[in-house]
């Protein structure tokens, strides 16, 4: 569900530039930018990127290892996945492939989470305490006209997290150095709002991680800035079901038009639109409209993602398309049930990992980098878990074309796809490697991850005060 990143100024200009998506938020909650601002220089990344990710042979070989896995199998599985398309929540055929591998490579596999039958965790065999690292896989596809296809490329991140997971299990069991590892199998990512990682979440699926790491297919190299955020903006998923009597369509003065109403909906967002924030986003479409034109549709349904870079304006601008929908209904004789049905919110980033990430990114070789960091946003795109545990994504270049087009399927498995899976593989290994076996550095992480964790409340605080409602006289 990515999408293409917003980027900030060049990487040379101070941390409150990046912090956060809009001026208003960075205006509004100045005193918490200024903060997150000093604690990125408090935590002297440039020293610590070069520390970690100077000689070392040992971790060298870790990377290596996911590489060899990368182009010796993984990529042709990456490939299958590719041309056998699964939308959410029906990915039987590409979860199978993928925790069989799990078993071949001495992990203990359970299918099915609460809620979720091809969810998956798979723990290795001789996992051996804390650092506890985890490895989020995604394989679902896009829900097409034509039918599923792999336009995000989910199909090759079980592949790249399978691969940094067996090869930094391998080296923690020969080693004898303390730390487990768990891949997290999460469906259905495309079906969002509710993601299933939210799901699992919520059911204690990743209690007692230490770290999550993932992958996400990109048309650039990039990392994000430390703070607060999503991929995609906070995110409200609402359906408006509108209700009206039939009637034969030559004497529809006998009947009530729901599709009228949603019509209504849609035309009266259009009427709003100058009353929002230039940085909203409202997108719909109509699941339900009728049966036959010569019957006055007595059922319409209309499924929104209402969207905002933050929360607290998310939340007025939901209430004013409720409003709309509510009108419509009203002016066109029908009633409408509103279900606000999932949301998205905000996760958190941190430049301990990202920083250290990207660098790792660029020494494996990714191409089309961004120097400068984008916005701020978790690491998973709902917010949820990147808010409790943790945690980086990897997005390397693997494609030359926009996410969700065929383009970008067709990448998947091309040279441009291929070389960027193995990079991410190799980075998440090497990071994976540096959080386990460098206690210093899981301190770094914790620390900025608590401290930015706790800005957040004052960051919302202050967002209320500028968001203020404006007062409407009676006439």
């Amino acid at each position: 569900m990515r999408l293409l990143h917003v980027l900030a100024a060049a990487s040379l200009v101070p941390a409150t530039l990046f912090a956060q998506e809009t001026p208003t938020e960075r205006e509004s909650a100045r005193d918490v930018v200024h903060q997150l601002d000093s604690l990125e220089h408090s935590l002297n990344l440039p020293a610590l990127v070069a520390r970690l990710t100077g000689p070392n042979a040992a971790r060298d070989q870790v990377a290596a290892r996911a590489k060899q896995l990368m182009t010796t199998e993984l990529l042709a599985m990456g490939d299958d996945i590719t041309r056998h398309p699964e939308i959410g929540f029906q990915e039987k055929r590409s979860v199978q492939i993928l925790t069989d591998y799990l078993r071949k490579h001495d992990f203990t596999v359970k299918i099915g989470t609460p809620g979720l039958p091809t969810a998956f965790v798979a723990r290795y065999n001789k996992n051996s305490g804390a650092p506890n690292l985890g490895v989020i896989v995604e394989y679902d596809a896009l829900r097409g006209t034509k039918g599923a296809f792999h336009g995000d490329q989910h199909s090759t991140q079980g592949p790249i997290g399978i691969a940094a997971a067996v090869a930094m299990a391998e080296y923690l069991a020969r080693t004898h150095t303390p730390g487990s590892v768990v891949v997290f199998g999460t469906p259905g990512e495309e079906m969002m709002p509710p993601d299933a990682k939210t799901v699992m979440f919520d059911s204690h699926v990743f209690d007692g991680m230490d770290i999550l790491v993932r992958s996400h297919s990109s048309m650039v190299t990039s990392r994000p800035a430390a703070g607060f955020g999503t991929c995609c903006m906070n995110i409200d998923g609402v359906k408006y079901t509108f209700s009206g009597a039939p009637a034969h369509e030559l004497t529809a003065w006998n009947g009530r038009n729901a599709l009228t109403a949603a019509i209504h909906l849609f035309n009266d967002i259009d009427g709003l639109r100058s009353n929002l924030r230039p940085e909203a986003r409202i997108q719909g479409i109509i699941t339900e409209g009728g049966a036959a034109p010569n019957v006055v549709p007595d059922r319409a349904v209309a499924d929104f993602y209402i969207r905002y870079p933050d929360e607290v304006y998310l939340a007025q601008e939901t209430a004013m398309i409720d409003d709309a929908a509510r009108a419509a209904a009203l002016g066109t004789g029908t009633k409408v049930k509103i279900d606000h049905y999932g949301k998205a919110r905000d996760g958190i980033s941190i430049g301990s990992l990202s920083e250290v990430g990207f660098a790792y990114m660029k020494k494996y070789g990714a191409t089309g980098v961004q120097p400068e960091p984008g916005k701020p946003q978790g690491y998973e795109e709902t917010g949820s878990v990147s808010m409790a545990i943790p945690g980086m994504g990897f997005s390397a270049k693997t494609s030359n074309a926009p996410n969700h087009t065929y383009e970008m399927l067709a990448d998947a498995t091309s040279p441009v796809g291929h070389q960027g899976f193995v990079v991410d593989a190799q980075a998440m290994a090497a990071l994976l490697f540096d959080f386990a076996t460098h206690p210093e550095y899981r301190a770094i992480v914790k620390r900025e991850f608590a401290t930015i964790h706790g800005l957040h409340a004052r960051y919302i605080e202050d967002l209320k005060k500028t968001y203020t409602v404006p007062v409407v006289g009676a006439p």
